[in-house]
């Protein structure tokens, strides 16, 4: 399916399901430039011969995301995978930081809603959720600190289905 085609969350659902983990990486970066970010998807950065990649970066104003992709199957255990995740992202968003001097919002999209919103303060968004998250951004943040506001993420789902579908051009709406 072309993410164009997307309409509906079971859309979604479908091709988040369907493909493999690069184009997880790309659907990520579709659901970010429907809502006018410019973004580049599997960007290295090198500085003093370290290197570190990044699978989605999404610019948007003075927003900075550095998105890790991460389609694991649901009949394991994750939650120590993801505080490992979390703990690398934010390495590697330090590093992006400290060369590009630039202030950036650590974000782990998954394939399945895990059980815990956050993680030492780094949103964990459902690919579902994603759209969602994006739109509402700032009404979860006061600064960039998620601290204080562990239990604010709405359950909502990120498009409606049926006979009130938005388009793709308004998903930033």
């Amino acid at each position: 399916m072309n993410f164009e085609d997307i309409q509906c969350i079971e859309d979604l659902a479908v091709v988040s399901e369907e493909v493999v983990w690069q184009n997880f990486e790309r659907l990520a970066a579709f659901i970010f430039e429907k809502n006018n970010f410019r973004v580049k998807v599997n960007t290295v950065k090198t500085y003093q011969k370290t290197k570190r990649q990044y699978d989605v970066i999404a610019w948007k104003g003075n927003q900075t995301f550095l998105v890790e992709c991460k389609k694991w199957a649901g009949n394991r255990y994750r939650l120590s995978a993801i505080k490992k995740a979390v703990e690398q992202h934010k390495e590697r968003t330090l590093f992006y930081e400290t060369i590009t001097h630039e202030d950036a919002i650590p974000l782990l999209v998954t394939f399945i809603e895990e059980e815990i919103p956050f993680y030492e303060g780094v949103p964990i968004v459902s690919i579902q959720k994603l759209n969602s998250f994006v739109n509402d951004f700032d009404g979860y943040t006061q600064g960039n600190l998620f601290y204080d506001h562990e239990d604010d993420i709405a359950d909502e789902d990120d498009l409606a289905c049926e006979d009130d579908l938005p388009l793709p051009e308004q998903w930033g709406e």
